[in-house]
C-alpha cells in the first residue's frame, strides 16, 4: 500500500466518540479560543434553559442541565478535533501570523481619520436632510409639524 493511501485511511482519523486529539501541536490558540466560544454558548444556553424550566423540580432541572452541559462540552471538544474543522483552524492561525499588524501610533492615527470622516459624513447628511426638509415644506409636500 502506498504512503498516500496509508495517510488518508480512516483509521488515522479520530471517530466521533473518540477522545484523541487531531494534530495536537498545531493551531492550539485558535482551537482553544474556538472551544472556549462554544463552551460559552453551551453555558448560556443551559443558563437560559434553567429559567425556562421554571415549573420543574430542582433535581430534574439540575439533572437535565448537567447532562446537556456534559454533552455540549464533549461536542465542543469533538468539534475542534474534527479533521476538516481542525485543519481549517490550523490554517486560520497560520494566516494570522502573516498579518501585518499596525503600530500603536498608526492605529491611533487611522482611528482618528475614521472618526473625523464619520463625523464629516454625519454633518453632510444632516445638511442634506435640513435642506430637503426646507424645500419640501416650501413647496407644500410636508406640512408644518
Amino acid at each position: 500500500m502506498s504512503k498516500e493511501l496509508e495517510g488518508s485511511s480512516e483509521s488515522s482519523r479520530p471517530s466521533l466518540l473518540g477522545t484523541g486529539l487531531y494534530k495536537r501541536t498545531q493551531g492550539r490558540i485558535t482551537r482553544q479560543a474556538t472551544f472556549g466560544a462554544v463552551v460559552v454558548l453551551v453555558v448560556a444556553g443551559c443558563w437560559s434553559l434553567w429559567y425556562f424550566l421554571d415549573e420543574t423540580s430542582e433535581t430534574v432541572k439540575t439533572s437535565i442541565l448537567a447532562v446537556l452541559m456534559l454533552a455540549g462540552l464533549f461536542l465542543a471538544f469533538r468539534l475542534v478535533n474534527m479533521p476538516r474543522f481542525a485543519d481549517f483552524l490550523i490554517n486560520v492561525e497560520t494566516e494570522m501570523t502573516k498579518v501585518s499588524w499596525p503600530t500603536k501610533t498608526e492605529l491611533i492615527r487611522t482611528s482618528g481619520v475614521v472618526m473625523v470622516v464619520i463625523f464629516g459624513l454625519t454633518l453632510v447628511l444632516f445638511a442634506y436632510d435640513f435642506v430637503l426638509q426646507f424645500l419640501f415644506r416650501a413647496i407644500g409636500v410636508l406640512g408644518t409639524a
